[in-house]
């Protein structure tokens, strides 16, 4: 069942790209972008990444946590982020059980076949744990800029 504005954003705790732990309610206070996305070092995902790692002096501004989300594991994380220099937390997934329970791992299709995968999808958490706004089928270019008019209209 999808998620939306104004339910409680389940929580998690996966281990980052520092190969740490991370809870989602450890983040409470703050506002936090969790993104869904396909797959580290691919083209769009990398532009997405970049998109928001552009953003990440006016995130903190607004006291706002990036938090990237994929099936990768820890190891592919850790290169994608020194590669792309980015300044934000990625968690691995690789069992999908956040992605699921997000309502972001599902069946798509490419050249014909159906195959299983993430649907690139932002969940805007605002600082008392509750989903604020839902971005679905994410346009990589501008996406940074997109959150930080959603976060202005809403905080």
């Amino acid at each position: 069942m999808p998620l939306a504005a104004g339910q409680e954003a389940p929580d998690f705790t996966l281990l980052t790209d520092a190969g740490k732990p991370l809870t989602l309610s450890s983040l409470r206070g703050k506002w936090v972008v969790l993104y869904a996305y396909p797959k580290d070092s691919t083209a769009t995902c990398t532009v997405q990444a970049c998109d928001l790692r552009d953003g990440v002096p006016r995130f903190r501004r607004r006291k706002t946590v990036v938090v990237g989300i994929s099936p990768d594991s820890v190891a592919s994380h850790q290169r994608f982020k020194a590669r792309n220099e980015l300044p934000f937390t990625l968690v691995a997934d690789p069992d999908r059980q956040v992605l699921e329970a997000y309502d972001v791992w599902k069946e798509k299709v490419l050249y014909g076949r159906p195959y299983m995968g993430v649907v690139r999808t932002t969940f805007l958490i605002d600082p008392a744990g509750r989903i604020a706004r839902v971005f679905e089928r994410v346009k990589s270019r501008g996406h940074a800029e997109e959150i930080l008019a959603a976060i202005a209209e809403l905080a």
